[in-house]
């Protein structure tokens, strides 16, 4: 089993048939001979669902309370945590958003670092406390 954490591009394409990722991440879900468990969190379920129509809203949130996705909670402490990564990882050119900071938290919590993003220029540059970086699906 393929375990991995789900950015909000991802969601985003996956319920938009015509974002240009759609079919790439579908076909992950879908066509894969390997099943994938897939983790996130309540920011990034909240920019895609900011970001999807209405109905695309209501089919994520749906798939979501039918199980196609864990979501990690954290409590309020772990923003403390976050926010350094977040200081960490912004400069001049680009920043860390919450979204990625609560998945890289999920990661640290987890160990797991394969994550399904658009965001490649990001994900490429952040490494885990450990100095692994994450494997970009």
């Amino acid at each position: 089993m393929i375990v991995a954490l789900v950015d909000a591009g991802p969601l985003i394409a996956l319920f938009d048939q015509n974002d240009l990722h759609h079919d790439r991440f579908r076909a992950m879900l879908t066509k894969s001979d390997v099943p994938m468990r897939l983790h996130t969190t309540w920011p990034c379920i909240t920019e895609a669902s900011y970001m999807l129509g209405q109905r695309q809203r209501f089919g994520l949130l749906r798939w979501i309370a039918a199980g196609g996705v864990q979501v990690f909670p954290f409590d309020t402490q772990d923003l403390s945590d976050m926010t350094d990564w977040m200081m960490r990882y912004t400069d001049d050119r680009t920043e860390m958003d919450l979204a990625d900071a609560t998945l890289y938290w999920v990661a640290h919590e987890t160990g797991v670092n394969r994550v399904m993003t658009i965001d490649v220029r990001d994900f490429s540059r952040y490494r885990l406390p450990d100095g692994r970086s994450f494997e970009i699906l």
